[in-house]
């Protein structure tokens, strides 16, 4: 998204601010936040409250108050779940800190605001068993280009736990031989790279469709959309909306019911690890998880628990 195209910008409470207040409005986003996907949803959440004080008789920055914050939360938490409301917060309390030590504002009004309880012991993310994860990637058609491109990028969601943005921005030079085996890189939140040996798999479904892209420069996208001209593979990276809707079509190909996304691929491998005598410790090492809480989340094994006690209520 470019900065100049925020729809941030085009409030009147920023348009009408004087310059060095719309300066340092746009610098927020250009400056302070260096994840595209961060700075979308951002984005998002300050043209939303912004327009919502603008409709409610605001309009200047500094006569926003904790009382209009307070409101606009309230409202949001009637249709939207509690992580998404904790995070428009989030990011109202980081623009404002930014405008008050921007001297735009005197002080910022999100910050005595609370959100709403909200906590997490397990993730939400559907998971697949381990058979309908190997249906899956049975089911994709190898006679084609994409096919090996959707396989090679399934495999490596589930053999690495990579999250879809780290998978994706990958490039050709991130696949590499090491101790005679192929090793992938992944470039992880906050600018963390995580190197990885492949499974034997892994290694087997990456190694056939980099040989069907043929020789090319280290630095381009390893994911690539199919050229509508060529039809061949160009030099356009895959996005997380392609890989959506590609994860959803191949689904549907192998019969799958389960209304999966791109994150269930971290969620099953890490679930499949730990059923398979694997340590939290590791899974945490693996998935590149600062804490071992937040892999406990794409821990499901208890949901086989549960399952089996439902079963004992019989009529």
């Amino acid at each position: 998204m470019l900065i100049s195209s925020s729809p941030a910008l085009n409030i009147p409470i920023v348009t009408d601010a004087p310059p060095h207040a719309r300066e340092r409005f746009l610098t927020f986003f250009a400056a302070a936040i260096r994840n595209p996907n961060t700075r979308r949803a951002y984005a998002k959440a300050s043209a939303d409250f912004l327009t919502w004080c603008a409709m409610h008789g605001v309009r200047d920055l500094a006569a926003i108050t904790p009382i209009h914050v307070a409101g606009w939360i309230e409202e949001l938490s009637a249709t939207l779940s509690a992580p998404t409301v904790k995070q428009r917060l989030a990011a109202i309390r980081h623009l404002f800190d930014w405008l008050v030590t921007g001297q735009v504002v005197p002080h910022n009004p999100a910050a005595s605001v609370r959100g709403p309880a909200h906590s997490v012991r397990t993730g939400r993310t559907p998971v697949l068993e381990a058979e309908e994860a190997r249906a899956l990637i049975d089911a994709i058609d190898l006679t084609s280009p994409t096919g090996l491109r959707d396989r090679a990028l399934i495999g490596l969601m589930v053999y690495t736990f990579a999250r879809v943005g780290a998978a994706l921005a990958m490039r050709r030079e991130d696949v590499f031989v090491q101790g005679r085996r192929l090793w992938v890189r992944l470039h992880e939140k906050g600018g963390k790279r995580h190197a990885m040996p492949c499974h034997h798999l892994l290694e087997e479904y990456l190694s056939a469709y980099i040989e069907t892209l043929g020789p090319g420069p280290a630095k381009t996208p390893l994911f690539r959309t199919l050229s509508r001209t060529t039809r061949r593979l160009g030099n356009t990276p895959l996005t997380q909306p392609d890989a959506f809707a590609m994860v959803r079509r191949r689904a549907k190909t192998a019969g799958i019911a389960t209304n999966i996304g791109n994150h269930t691929f971290r969620a099953t491998g890490i679930t499949t690890y730990l059923k398979n005598g694997g340590t939290l410790e590791n899974a945490a090492a693996m998935a590149s998880h600062a804490s071992t809480r937040t892999t406990q989340i794409y821990d499901r094994r208890r949901d086989d628990i549960t399952l089996a006690e439902v079963e004992r209520v019989r009529l």
